[in-house]
């Protein structure tokens, strides 16, 4: 970076050279835009980095790719004429600003805080009207969450390696999301079916069409459903069912419905409006993404950035997206007016609501000054930039774009009609039927959700009054069973972490991400179910017992509405985490004393090599076999997602080291060729699908884009399998671990290519 350039110039810093090359083309020649690459400081990566005892004082250290590009900005600064930093709209924004001043030592009177929430040339330029110094109070708040994160972390993280295995890690959150995925498959265990039937009848009305269906509603004047509740960790949850608990139980049902008389009893018809679903926060964002598009919410995040940091479009870069890390459904005015007049343009007068869609956010803490995900102009459909997108950038905006536009618009109306048969001169049983038909669609022009089309079958209904005879045609009757509950996908786990107040916008999508990094849970290949691993089970029973505070949904949720005092200004951060510590070191010290390691399970299994019984045990990487008499004997035997054994499987080859057979083995990287003499011999070698050798490769470019520094990303592999790292390496070190599915992608696409 030439500093002479620089002189009399305006510097304005940002996180990511992607928002450097958008903002840059906004601002002109006066200013000089440049990138930090997120974080420039943080705690140590080796050690805690915590005074505790010096009121928990923490040591930050320049991160690594930083140490030349701070020399860089520190010279840039030295020689602007002003330095405004430009870092994201909230805590974490914040704090790196914060960073940046002390780290580049800027004096007070030379710095500005400017901050926006959509990067379009009008939002940057008002952004410098409202320049303000760094708030202390929200750096505060971020800093202290960082510091009970990394001591909840580097000290049980500790303790579960002496109590239950190496390698092991907890966290204030994590532990949480995984004990609500151990809880529900204890709960989904312990569910005991019920069966039960259900009856509906086929009527007519003599000289009317056509004919209708109407479920039993009544019997002996008493509602035949009935809910039962269980009380389930997380929340409750309802199971509807019937009295009717064996099929001849409804048989004096079929007697008199066929007997007869049935007649209509009552008829109630209403107009129903249904209000339009708020814009995109956070949660609902990578919820509809995962649900409509099949995204997981690192995805959702990753795509959504690059919609909001800048696409280039027809030779200019525009961001296309509101800044997507907000718990806030707010819309500014100046968007209301331009979305109302489009609105009365595409769909006309009517569409558009008498007065302006407002909505409160029921978010636990929700920042209400934040604004919700929403297009920066409503006037670029997705239609008009759908060339300049990749299929997966398209896919998320048309989603955006269509709810933004249906939060803006009038309600749906609906016409309802109930009807209530009476079958019997006495009233003793009850159907009913019913449902809806459009009256005015509204919103539902634009967007619908899967549970908008229920119950729109009253057209199906004929012209009927009350009194009116009808003939019974047929009797359906159905077996069901009470079901479980469901287990959770990504988007049920991020409603249920949402709707207790545990983590925040920014923290569902790493936190998902670390659990299954870290083994504890498991997606399932075809359901996409997360489910709790005997690891996850293992450390959530052994933390629970000693640490409940920590393991407790509304304490978490507790934390972070204290954490939201902080940055109100309304409780100071050292008096937080003293009061938190406080429980938590007592609580310490009874795990190190009463903490037991979980006993291996002997097995009916006999040792490969010495024929003893073997051992279940479960480290981070799943649970395997392994001989009674270790460490005399080697044996071990890997076990499979479902529990399955691995065997070595035989080859032709031999080892060009010591002559003995070579053997296929599974590892936490695929399958590789081993020696069979292992441990004397360790001779490896890569293979290829058909369990052929293969030379070692180099690493493989991919068209994933780093999330920080806007470069492709490539397909890398260590000892602990594969990932994708930057290819600007080593300025940037971001990395990004990938499933199977994706390897095995981008290696077919490479050899395509090759």
């Amino acid at each position: 970076m030439a500093t002479n350039n620089i002189k009399g110039k305006k510097l304005v810093i940002v996180e990511s050279p992607t928002k450097q090359k958008t903002i840059s083309k906004i601002l002109g020649a006066d200013f000089l835009v440049r990138s930090s690459f997120g974080h420039v400081r943080d705690l140590p990566s080796h050690d805690m980095g915590v005074d505790i005892e010096d009121n928990f004082k923490p040591t930050y250290l320049p991160v690594e790719r930083a140490k030349k590009l701070i020399k860089e900005l520190e010279a840039a600064a030295k020689n602007a004429s002003q330095v405004y930093l430009a870092t994201d709209p909230d805590r974490e924004g914040e704090a790196i600003a914060w960073h940046l001043v002390e780290l580049l030592k800027i004096p007070a009177e030379r710095y500005q805080r400017i901050y926006f929430h959509e990067i379009t040339p009008s939002a940057i330029k008002e952004s410098f009207d409202h320049a303000r110094k760094i708030d202390d109070n929200l750096v505060n708040a971020q800093q202290a969450r960082r510091i009970l994160d990394r001591i909840v972390g580097y000290k049980l993280s500790p303790l579960l390696w002496k109590k239950i295995t190496s390698g092991l890690s907890a966290g204030r959150v994590q532990s949480v999301a995984v004990r609500l995925l151990a809880e529900r498959a204890k709960e989904i265990a312990d569910f005991q079916e019920q069966p039960y039937w259900s009856l509906k009848a086929q009527f007519e009305k003599p000289g009317a069409q056509p004919l209708f269906w109407a479920r039993l509603l009544k019997w002996n004047g008493k509602n035949v459903e009935q809910t039962k509740t269980y009380h389930l960790f997380a929340e409750d949850y309802k199971v509807k069912n019937t009295v009717f608990d064996k099929p001849e139980t409804l048989a004096p049902v079929n007697a008199l419905l066929r007997k007869g008389p049935n007649s209509v009893a009552k008829i109630e018809k209403k107009e129903v409006k249904q209000k339009p679903k708020p814009p995109f926060i956070t949660s609902s964002l990578q919820q509809d993404a995962y649900n409509k598009l099949g995204f997981p919410s690192q995805k959702t995040m990753m795509t959504a950035q690059r919609l909001y940091e800048g696409i280039e479009i027809g030779g200019q870069t525009a961001g296309l997206i509101t800044y997507m890390r907000t718990d806030s459904f707010n819309v500014s005015k100046l968007l209301q007016d331009q979305t109302k007049k489009f609105i009365a343009a595409k769909y006309g007068a009517a569409y558009v609501p008498h007065t302006a869609n407002v909505y409160k956010s029921k978010v636990k803490g929700a920042q209400e000054a934040h604004e919700s995900i929403h297009p920066t102009d409503v006037n670029r459909t997705p239609q008009s930039v759908k060339a300049f997108l990749t299929a997966d950038e398209y896919k998320l905006y048309e989603l955006i774009w269509l709810r933004f536009v249906a939060s803006q618009m009038a309600e749906a109306v609906f016409n309802t009609v109930t009807v209530d048969i009476n079958a019997g001169e006495d009233g003793q049983c009850v159907l009913r039927a019913g449902g809806r038909t459009v009256k005015f669609p509204g919103y539902l022009s634009v967007y619908k959700d899967e549970d908008d089309n229920e119950n729109e079958d009253a057209a199906l209904l004929p012209e009927l009054a009350e009194g009116d005879a009808l003939t019974l045609k047929e009797i359906a009757t159905k077996d069901h069973k009470t079901t479980p509950p469901p287990y959770y996908n990504e988007a049920s786990l991020i409603k249920t972490l949402e709707k207790h107040g545990i983590g925040r916008p920014s923290t569902y999508a790493p936190t998902i991400k670390t659990i299954l990094d870290r083994k504890y849970i498991a997606r399932q290949p075809k359901s996409n179910k997360l489910v709790a691993t005997e690891l996850g089970i293992t450390v959530t029973n052994s933390l629970k017992d000693f640490f409940k505070e920590i393991m407790d949904l509304s304490y978490t949720a507790g934390v972070e509405e204290k954490l939201d005092e902080v940055a109100e200004g309304g409780q100071k951060w050292v008096d937080l985490l003293n009061e938190f510590y406080g429980s938590f070191k007592r609580e310490l010290e009874e795990a190190d004393k009463g903490m037991k390691r979980p006993e291996a399970k002997q097995t009916d299994e006999k040792c490969p090599l010495c024929g003893k019984p073997m051992l279940l045990k479960t480290s981070r990487f799943g649970q395997y076999l392994t001989c009674s008499d270790a460490p005399n004997c080697k044996g071990k035997i890997n076990l499979g997602k479902e529990g399955e054994k691995i065997m070595p499987e035989k080859t032709d080859e031999v080892c060009d080291k010591c002559g003995a057979p070579m053997v296929i083995r599974t590892g936490r990287r695929g399958k590789f060729m081993a020696c069979s003499a292992y441990p004397k011999c360790k001779n490896t070698y890569s293979i290829d699908a058909e369990g052929k050798k293969v030379a070692s490769s180099g690493p493989v470019l991919t068209e994933h884009v780093c999330e920080k520094c806007g470069k492709k990303m490539v397909l890398r592999s260590s000892k602990r399998g594969y990932f994708l790292g930057c290819s600007g390496y080593p300025k940037c070190r971001n990395i990004v671990n990938v499933s199977d599915e994706e390897i095995a992608k981008i290696k077919a696409a490479h050899e395509q290519k090759a």
